[in-house]
């Protein structure tokens, strides 16, 4: 080969990475890029061993029942995973409903909006983010309501991000982070006027735990509004492609274990709530929430591509090529049970 043909050539393949990268590689302009893919507080040496302690945990059933263990469990799980969400899906690590004529971030800024509007809060209130992650909804909610928002969240890394993505988007006045377990909450009794979580007590080992905790920090009369993650009457535990498919979102989202619907209104009442009212999301006429899976396909491959690529030439660390196969798995899962 030449050497005009070889410069070509190399000018094809580094265009050609840069393409995916840097045009067609970021979900949020002001999110992660892929070139900066890492695992949270984890070395990028340890990445791989700590994802193999992560698959360790499905294979002891008996330690998912053990509360003790599940927070070291999901703190290593979110440490894996949060640079690939922000990167790959946004800052907002939850679904929503579609929305006729809206884009995915419109459809997710309106989904956030109605958490508080449930609530019913204003300015100069205090409401609590369960499980805020890198703080999406709570940017979106605190914009909306001009509430003052106290999000907690159990991964040292993700409260890091979500400060300085406050701090860029100019609601650090009325955004706070705390690092913190769900289950034990560095707060008083009787000190927020409103909590919400979405899609983030999923990750308790026992929900009462965690309902009983946002109840105690509760004013009287305060609301609470949930988004949980559960499993329909059509759900059959003596169907073994229901079980795979279950376990398979277990697995792939560092769930202790999946709910079935009827189970969240009994355990608020258990802990003390009034319930006021529930609803399925995904119910007709609701538009499908797992529409933007559906349509990513191609974005998976074009995204495990890039990371396949940067973890061989060295910049991304080694184990993220299995830690975004697994995603990519969870997401077959997903789609396999939304049709069943």
């Amino acid at each position: 080969m030449d050497s005009l043909s070889l410069f070509c050539t190399a000018g094809l393949l580094f265009g050609g990475l840069y393409w995916f990268v840097c045009v067609l590689g970021a979900a949020e302009q002001k999110g992660k890029r892929a070139v900066d893919l890492s695992g949270g507080s984890i070395a990028a040496e340890k990445i791989q061993d700590k994802y193999r302690q992560y698959w360790s945990f499905f294979r002891r059933p008996k330690e998912i029942e053990k509360a003790d263990k599940v927070p070291d469990f999901v703190d290593t799980f979110y440490n894996l995973v949060t640079d690939i969400y922000e990167w790959g899906w946004g800052q907002s690590f939850h679904f929503s409903p579609a929305v006729p004529g809206k884009s995915h971030r419109e459809a997710t800024r309106l989904h956030e909006e109605m958490a508080v509007d449930l609530i019913n809060v204003g300015p100069g209130k205090k409401i609590l983010d369960v499980g805020c992650g890198v703080g999406g909804p709570m940017r979106a909610i605190a914009s909306h309501s001009r509430a003052n928002v106290v999000g907690i969240t159990i991964n040292e890394y993700q409260v890091n991000r979500a400060k300085m993505h406050n701090k860029k988007a100019g609601l650090d006045g009325l955004c706070e982070v705390v690092c913190g377990n769900f289950l034990e909450m560095p707060f008083s009794d009787n000190s927020f006027d409103g909590a919400y979580s979405i899609e983030a007590t999923c990750h308790a080992p026992r929900l009462e735990e965690v309902y009983s905790e946002i109840f105690r920090v509760l004013k009287p009369g305060a609301l609470y509004v949930s988004y949980e993650w559960v499993t329909t009457d059509k759900y059959d535990g003596e169907n073994a492609e229901h079980r795979e498919i279950i376990q398979g979102i277990e697995r792939g989202d560092a769930l202790p274990g999946l709910r079935g619907y009827k189970d969240i209104a009994e355990t608020a009442r258990k802990v003390g709530f009034e319930v006021v009212n529930e609803k399925d999301l995904a119910a007709p006429p609701a538009q499908p929430w797992w529409s933007r899976l559906k349509m990513g396909r191609i974005a998976y491959w074009r995204n495990h591509i890039v990371v396949s690529i940067l973890a061989t030439i060295g910049i991304a660390p080694k184990g993220t090529v299995d830690v975004h196969e697994m995603l990519f798995k969870t997401a077959d899962y997903l789609t396999r049970g939304v049709k069943l």
